[in-house]
């Protein structure tokens, strides 16, 4: 199929990040999407979430992985963001299975995952680096 075709079809591309927390999920987003500026984030109904309740803590804030995050300067990427991973941590891999599995019974393709992408910190005492892995479905 004709790439914009595709991109005509489904909007917007969406996108999981997923890792364990402070991977620096947000900041390789913010490269990837060439900004310094924080995402706008709606919740799904579509309204806009003020940013200072998601704020990162070291209580890691108020999250929703069905929260979808919008760079203004790259507004054809929705990114959902996992809670991230901890040690132990079942509840959260609950989550984002379920939240995968839902997505892919989705009947309209702009609401289905086109990809996960898996960010690992590759440096604790640096968190500039990250490697990640993409995982693109077939449309």
């Amino acid at each position: 199929m004709d790439p914009a075709k595709i991109r005509e079809k489904i909007g917007r591309f969406r996108i999981l990040v997923i890792g364990r927390a402070n991977a620096g999920k947000t900041t390789i987003l913010r490269r990837v999407c060439n900004t310094r500026d924080d995402p706008e984030i709606y919740d799904s109904d579509g309204e806009q979430i003020d940013l200072t309740v998601l704020m990162a803590s070291r209580e890691r804030g108020l999250h929703d992985i069905e929260n979808e995050m919008v760079f203004k300067n790259n507004p054809g990427f929705i990114f959902h963001d996992s809670r991230g991973f901890e040690a132990g941590g079942a509840s959260e891999f609950e989550k984002v299975k379920a939240f995968i599995a839902s997505r892919s019974k989705g009947m309209k393709i702009k609401n289905q995952l086109h990809a996960i992408w898996y960010c690992i910190p590759m440096d604790e005492a640096h968190r500039s680096f990250t490697a990640s892995e993409v995982k693109f479905f077939s449309v």
